[in-house]
Order: structure tokens, then C-alpha cells, then sequence
């Protein structure tokens, strides 16, 4: 262990090779996070979730200068010990965020730690828009100086963009200035100006100049979300979507959900900066992609639309996110923020203007504001319940005549995180489940692999991939599939009776558990997941339920999935689950990106971003925690698919299994478990 005089114990990360030094007792996870070094945390630092394993090489390491030593970490403690006794760990890895600095480290990442990088699958949409851009580009011819008529070079353009397109009163950007005379000489007195007006009657801005006839135009229209980030590169003058792509948000090194960002940033006084910093990069490396991939100059982008949950949004501006994280939950701003790229650090045209779309409530964001846009109910006259399902689940309820509004904490159950084998959408990851009621036999899907489990070829395929966990979609459907076969009652146990029809059912202390798949990774289905997915499924329809007797109606119309986890959840699946109302599966549909689709829209047409202020001024809030029957409506969603509603269009279509009390006599799924017992 470094003496007092000798400098902090340097610490070495591969493959990324980044290095920092950090004071004695810092643990691994830390440095890592500070130095920007992707090691995936679900739990937060509490050694439950596993996912944080990292390997301290020994020896001298000329090349970098560093004598690293299995001397120069902590013992095992009790909570590795702990995770240990539980879930087994490679011989030769730690945890990270139990294991303390005390010396100098060579610190390996696992590949196969961070082969769960999520697939991104947010696309761009095939809808064509009306084009009413807020950027125009004029081309004009400028008078030469004269010495009889001494009027600046600036202002003699200003006459001719007044003159040609009719633009009057011009705010002329401050960056521009000290170039006007030499981009006006270089053009031999022929230049293409950028006018941005966003409002009508609104002063218009010249935001750029190039010498000569410039006919090329591009805005980014872009969803930054807790988990991932999506854009695309659109022509502001063909309306056409010249690239997309996404990326994960590097800010769930800080935490994986919205909650543990804000307690981040409560709990660090840099934090809500690297934040900032942290997810402005992420959009400027994906600008940088999607230019490459198209090649388009940064410099031709001139406009920008950004969606975003509430504490998202207020990160990439900049702003703590503190008063979001307890009642009342105030937004710093909550409508619609213009301002310029320079201002927040994007990398691309230094006079180009940023549009953020309004926010709705204190957790029904900018997102939700697109996805409504997108969808439209308030131009329809059906019922429609919009649906954006993640960790905090936004709803939007209503007609052309009223629409409710509202945010659920279904917690990050559906992503994986507090699933025992849970994961997020990877290769390697179980999509697709399938049971046999009479044999309770599985088969399933795999991302990455073509085939199903019971066909030939799969396990050559499987190989390349593995078999690591169980991602959202699955989860759903196992534990759907698992009550529709009988492994599970209406209240959610696992029948242990059930072991004598099959050697699925495990028993697991005092509860059972379902084998889903016995190999190198064995992957079961606990007592504990399942009530997980209750817990998550029951705060969700809760929520739509409050918004539904707000709104005065027992059904709805039509149902629209949200987000990239709402693509890929089996509408059917979902309404077994109880996760949705019992509605007409033909009209219950996976939208996509449709947050993203709103942020295109608002670029490609000013007019939309007036339509989605005035839509949000007149939607109604609802605060779920203050509803005193939320409780209520909670406690019946916890059973399959619910313990008072009906569910008569979806048994046209799925036979329902008759009510099954449990022999066992397992705790009733309408109550919550006390913590500490899951």
C-alpha cells in the first residue's frame, strides 16, 4: 500500500486502455465510471446483480509502467461472499463494486461481461410528412461597395434578402460577423444565406453564410432515452431520411435507471456535469456516424429536434434533475425549449437552432409529447391508450374531444434488471418462449439464431451466440406461457404440485421454480421473478386504469406500444399478462420509435411543433401516487391477467385457464411482498 508521499495507486483498464490514478479505497466500479469505462451495474453498487465482474491481472507491465498485484485489491468481503453463495463467479474475477483500490492495477473487462450491449432498434419511419421546415436557404446577388453610397457589406446583403425572398428585420448571428466581408469576396458577391424562423411573426436569423449557391440542408432529429439513443439524419430540403442509426446512453454507467441518476447527482457535486457531458458526447459521436455513413459535412446541419424523458431532458440541458427525484416533481422547464447548438455543445453547424419539444408532466416528458404527435389521438374520435413501456411507463389516454396524461414506475423489471437471469435485447438472449401445456416441454427463440430451440440446426447456431439470459419480450411471455399452461395460479404462485407432472418444476427452498433451460448457463424462472413482472405489470395497469375512469370509459378502442421494448412485445402475450386492457388484438399494435417519428416530424414541419404545444397545454395531468385508488386498482391487477376485469375479446383467442388455487398455500399475488424477502 502507497505511503502518504507516494502519489495515488495508478490503475490500468483494458482492452479500453484507459487510465487514471485514484486515492486508496476507491473501489473499481468507481474509477471506472470516472474514467468513462463502460462496466455494466444493474443493482447500483450492491453486489446483487453480478453483472459489474472484472479480473486483476499480476505481474510487472513494462510497456505501461505498472506492477499490478492481487495484493493491491481487497479481500473478498461479505457481500461478494454472499453474491457468491448464490451465483456462481469464474475463478479469478471480482466484483467491482466491492473491490477496493489499495495499490497499483492492470484491471481487465470481460468481453463476455459487456457481450449484453443492447441491440439498438430504433429505425427510422416510412411515413411522409408535409414539409414546412424552419430553415430556408437564399441564394443572392450583392451589390459591390460603392464609395458614393457607403453602406456596409452586411446591411447591402440584408437589402437583397429583403428584396429576392422578402426577409425583413433580420437578426443577424453574432458568429457570423467577422466573416460576412470574406465570405461575400469569396463568392464574388454571390452568397447562400441559412434563415431560421421558427414562429410566425418571430424576428427571422441569419444563422449561416457560404460564398456561392449552397444547396445542401440537414436537421438531426433525435430521442435521447434512459437506455438508449436514437437519430436520424434528415434532407431539410427533400424531406428524405438520409441515415439513421442509435447507441446505447453512456450515462447508465452512472445508473441504470432514472432514479439512480438522479440520487448520482444528489450525491456527487460533478455529477449532473459528466452527465451532461456524457450523453451531449454520445449525441455528437452519433451525429459524426451518421454523417460519415452519408457523407454529409456537420457543417450542413442546421437544425435539430430532441425528444426525451423529463430527466434526460433536463440532463442535456444541463440542468439538475434533483427536484424531479421527490414530490412534487418540478419540471425546471416544461415547455418547449428553442436554443442555439453552440449553447449546448453540438457538433455541427455553429449557427444552427435547437428545437426540444414540451414536456408534458413531471414524468410524462418530451417523449411522450413525440410519441403523441406521431400517433395523434387527439385527432381521432376512437378511445386510444398509448403506451411507452420502460422503467417509468409513460400513458396517454384520449379522443379529439380530451386526453389524459400520466407516468407509472413499472421499475426495471421488463428490462431484465431484477430478473434472476434477466438481460437486456442481446445476442445470446431468449426472445421468444413457447410451452407445451400437456408436457410443460419449452422451446424458444434466440437473438442471434435463426431457428427455434426444438429445430434442427439451433444448437450448431447457439454456439456462437449462447444461451445467457432472458430479455424483456421473453419475460413476458414465459411468464404468460407459464400460467396459461397451469405452472402458475391466477394470485401468480408456482404450483409445486406440479413437479410430479414434470422435472421443470425445482424446488427452491419454500418455493419452486420453472427450468426453462438446462446448459452451460442454467436459466430458470423463479418464484421471485415472476412476482417481479407482477409488481411491474399491476403499477402499469393501475396506472391505465386511473386514466380510464378519468376519462369515463370501462374499454378502449385502440392500443399503440411505444418505444424500442414496445416493438418486440406479442400483443397477445401482453393482454394474458394483464399488462394492457382486454381490447381487440387486431387493433393493438407496436409502433416503433414513435418518440423519434415525433421529433422527425417537428423538424421536417414547423406547424407540428405548434399543433404539439397547444396539445400538451390542453392535456390533463395525473398524478398516479396522489390517486387514492391507485392502491386499489394495483392489488387487483396483481393477478392473471386481473382479479375483476374481464378479458372477453381476448378469450376469443387464447384459452384462459380456470381460477387455480395453489395446494401449497403460496402468499396471493394481491399482495406485496414485504423487501427483504425477494
Amino acid at each position: 500500500m502507497p505511503s502518504s508521499l507516494e502519489p495515488d495507486p495508478l490503475v490500468l483498464f483494458m482492452p479500453s486502455g484507459k487510465r487514471g490514478r485514484f486515492p486508496v479505497g476507491t473501489t473499481v466500479l468507481e474509477a471506472a465510471r470516472s474514467l468513462g469505462v463502460y462496466v455494466e451495474s444493474v443493482c447500483g453498487g450492491r453486489a446483487t446483480c453480478g453483472r459489474c465482474q472484472i479480473q486483476v491481472q499480476e505481474g510487472h507491465f513494462a510497456k505501461h509502467k505498472i506492477s499490478s498485484s492481487l495484493d493491491h485489491i481487497s479481500p473478498v468481503g461479505a457481500r461478494e461472499r454472499r453474491y457468491a453463495e448464490v451465483r456462481t463467479i469464474p475463478e479469478g474475477r471480482r466484483l467491482s463494486c466491492s473491490v477496493q483500490i489499495l495499490g497499483d492495477l492492470v484491471v481487465d473487462v470481460p468481453q463476455d461481461t459487456v457481450v449484453n450491449a443492447q441491440v439498438i432498434r430504433k429505425a427510422a419511419t416510412d411515413r411522409l410528412f408535409d414539409r414546412n421546415p424552419a430553415i430556408q436557404l437564399c441564394y443572392v446577388e450583392v451589390d459591390e461597395p460603392d464609395m458614393h453610397k457607403p453602406l456596409g457589406d452586411l446591411d447591402r446583403l440584408n437589402v437583397m434578402l429583403e428584396k429576392d425572398w422578402g426577409w425583413k428585420d433580420i437578426l443577424v448571428a453574432q458568429h457570423l460577423l467577422p466573416d460576412v466581408q470574406k465570405i461575400l469576396r469569396k463568392g464574388n458577391w454571390g452568397v447562400t444565406a441559412a434563415i431560421h424562423r421558427d414562429l410566425e411573426g418571430a424576428r427571422p436569423n441569419l444563422i449561416a453564410l457560404w460564398p456561392g449557391l449552397h444547396n445542401e440542408a440537414y436537421g438531426i432529429a433525435c430521442d435521447i432515452g434512459s437506455t438508449t439513443i436514437a437519430m436520424h439524419l434528415v434532407s431539410l430540403l427533400s424531406g428524405r431520411v438520409i441515415a439513421s442509426s442509435g447507441t446505447s446512453n453512456p450515462q447508465i454507467r452512472f445508473g441504470e435507471d432514472l432514479m439512480s441518476r438522479v440520487s448520482y447527482v444528489m450525491m456527487n457535486p460533478d455529477g449532473r456535469d459528466a452527465m451532461t457531458k456524457a450523453v451531449r458526447q454520445a449525441v455528437n459521436e452519433l451525429t459524426v456516424q451518421v454523417c460519415h455513413e452519408s457523407g454529409v459535412d456537420p457543417n450542413d446541419i442546421l437544425d435539430a429536434v430532441f425528444v426525451a424523458n423529463p430527466i434526460m431532458h433536463h440532463l442535456f440541458l444541463g440542468i439538475d434533475p434533483t427536484e424531479l427525484g421527490q414530490a412534487p416533481f418540478a419540471l425546471a422547464v416544461s415547455g418547449a425549449v428553442h436554443t442555439w447548438s453552440r449553447e449546448i455543445d453540438l457538433a455541427i453547424n455553429h449557427g444552427a437552432r435547437v428545437y426540444l419539444l414540451p414536456c408534458i408532466a413531471g414524468h410524462v416528458g418530451a417523449d411522450a409529447a413525440g410519441a403523441t404527435l406521431s400517433e395523434g389521438p387527439h385527432r381521432q374520435d376512437k378511445m386510444m391508450l398509448l403506451v411507452d413501456v420502460g422503467t417509468n411507463a409513460e400513458i396517454v389516454l384520449g379522443n379529439r374531444d380530451r386526453v389524459v396524461a400520466a407516468s407509472s414506475p413499472t421499475g426495471p423489471a421488463f428490462e431484465g434488471a431484477e430478473i434472476s437471469c434477466g438481460q437486456r435485447a442481446a445476442p445470446g438472449a431468449i426472445e421468444r418462449v413457447r410451452i407445451d401445456p400437456q408436457t410443460l416441454e419449452p422451446k424458444f427463440r434466440v437473438i442471434g439464431v435463426d431457428h427455434w430451440s426444438d429445430e434442427e440446426g439451433f444448437a450448431e447456431e447457439a454456439e456462437k451466440t449462447g444461451i445467457t439470459g432472458i430479455c424483456g419480450s421473453a419475460i413476458i411471455e414465459v411468464v404468460a406461457e407459464m400460467f396459461l399452461s397451469g405452472i402458475i395460479s391466477e394470485d401468480g404462485v408456482v404450483d409445486g404440485t406440479m413437479a410430479a407432472k414434470s422435472p421443470r418444476i425445482l424446488a427452491s427452498g419454500r418455493t419452486f421454480s420453472y427450468l426453462l433451460h438446462d446448459g452451460e448457463q442454467r436459466i430458470t424462472v423463479t418464484q421471485n421473478d415472476v412476482r417481479a413482472i407482477q409488481l411491474a405489470k399491476a403499477a402499469l395497469y393501475a396506472g391505465i386504469k386511473l386514466l380510464m375512469e378519468k376519462q369515463g370509459v370501462d374499454t378502449v378502442d385502440t392500443i399503440r406500444f411505444a418505444g424500442a421494448f414496445g416493438s418486440f412485445i406479442d400483443p397477445k402475450y401482453a393482454m394474458v399478462l394483464g399488462l394492457i386492457p382486454d381490447c381487440d388484438l387486431s387493433e393493438v399494435k407496436a409502433v416503433g420509435n414513435a418518440a423519434g417519428t415525433g421529433a422527425l416530424m417537428a423538424l421536417l414541419n414547423r406547424d407540428y411543433r405548434r399543433e404539439i404545444e397547444e396539445t400538451v397545454r390542453r392535456i390533463e395531468k395525473i398524478e398516479t401516487a396522489l390517486e387514492p385508488k391507485f392502491q386499489e386498482h394495483f392489488v387487483y391487477a396483481m393477478a392473471l391477467p386481473n382479479k375483476v376485469d374481464s378479458f372477453p375479446q381476448l378469450a376469443t383467442v387464447v384459452t384462459l385457464p380456470a381460477r387455480k388455487v395453489p395446494a401449497d398455500g403460496g402468499e396471493p399475488g394481491g399482495r406485496r411482498r414485504r423487501r427483504g424477502r425477494d
